[in-house]
């Protein structure tokens, strides 16, 4: 092969707000083939928030990425060789390999893509780890039953829309707090919630009383902050908090002082943090029912997708910024 690899490096960790010049873009040799291992040429590169708290030194659930080492994350690509005797060339297939266009794999953290009705993208969001995580999360941790009021933050992103979909499905009020009038928009109109807020609006109280008077049954946390705060205070006795994520205080220079955190032992709230990879056996079952409900229509999604590693930095800036729309990949052309 003439092409050279390219690879986006952590350039240094971020102080405060993460900035393009923690990133390095390098040129590199394709790397060779071991015996037991494959090589992929990658198509799509999944960016998610998860990726903020890996720049960090901070102690976490995960090894941070080294000073560097190359960014960590999913691809979704092709077998272009391969001396492993699970993998054959031409087989679709992710592998959690980092932000390059070549990568290599022994098998460890990497599925081959079996049922391949949906595009090749799909299986990094919405047949991929962000359903996967909505889907367990909701269902085994939220464990929505009909008739309850299912809140969900950032609404129109990989993993909320997904939950807001399920929810709907299970019988529940389904409401949705999300930034910007398009995207509460494309949540009611498009994904079928009951309502969604705005939180940019500056009426996040009000709002989300007038959307959920009834309380708040189930809140699939995904971003923290006044958020999680309001939505604490609004809670219904016995209610369920699977926490997923909380992209709001990922580069704040200060945790935001959650106040109403007397909410959870005064309703006997349920607050559970949860990791997608610590569930393999429920994302294959996950998996297969989200493929399923996409070909059969009653699951929706949207791509946000830049072309060439060289935009990936910028791209996940926006991202934790709140300025895609749905998933975010970048097309490795």
């Amino acid at each position: 092969m003439s092409e050279k690899n390219l690879q986006v490096l952590l350039a240094r960790r971020p102080v405060g707000r993460a900035q393009e010049s923690d990133f390095r873009l390098v040129e590199s040799e394709i790397p060779r083939v071991g015996e037991g291992e494959f090589l992929v040429r990658n198509h799509f590169l999944s960016l998610d928030p998860y990726m903020r708290g890996r720049m960090s030194d901070a102690k976490s659930y995960a090894r941070p990425v080294d000073v560097g080492g190359v960014m960590t994350g999913e691809t979704a690509g092709v077998v272009v060789e391969s001396r492993h005797p699970d993998y054959k060339p031409g087989d679709k297939v992710v592998v959690h390999r980092g932000w390059q266009l070549y990568s290599v794999s022994n098998g460890e953290a990497a599925r081959r893509i079996e049922d391949d009705r949906l595009p090749l993208s799909a299986y990094l969001g919405v047949a991929g780890m962000p359903g996967e995580t909505a889907y367990i999360g909701l269902l085994d941790i939220g464990q929505p039953r009909r008739g309850e009021t299912v809140v969900v933050s950032a609404a129109s992103g990989a993993v909320g829309s997904v939950v807001g979909q399920i929810a709907k499905m299970r019988g529940c009020r389904v409401v949705g707090i999300a930034g910007g009038p398009e995207k509460c928009r494309y949540t009611v109109e498009e994904l079928g919630f009951d309502a969604c807020v705005d939180y940019k609006a500056g009426r996040l109280r009000e709002d989300l009383a007038a959307a959920a008077p009834d309380g708040i049954d189930v809140y699939f946390e995904n971003v923290g902050g006044e958020i999680f705060d309001v939505v604490l205070s609004m809670m219904n006795p016995f209610g369920r908090i699977p926490v997923c994520g909380r992209i709001s205080q990922y580069d704040a220079a200060e945790p935001y002082p959650t106040r109403n955190i007397g909410s959870i032992l005064i309703n006997r709230l349920k607050v559970q943090g949860f990791i997608v990879s610590d569930h393999p056996e429920r994302r294959k079952t996950a998996r297969k029912d989200l493929v399923q409900w996409v070909l059969e229509g009653r699951l929706k999604y949207r791509e946000s997708v830049v072309e060439g590693l060289e935009n990936a930095p910028r791209a996940f800036l926006d991202l934790l910024a709140g300025r895609n729309f749905g998933k975010q990949l970048v097309k490795l052309v």
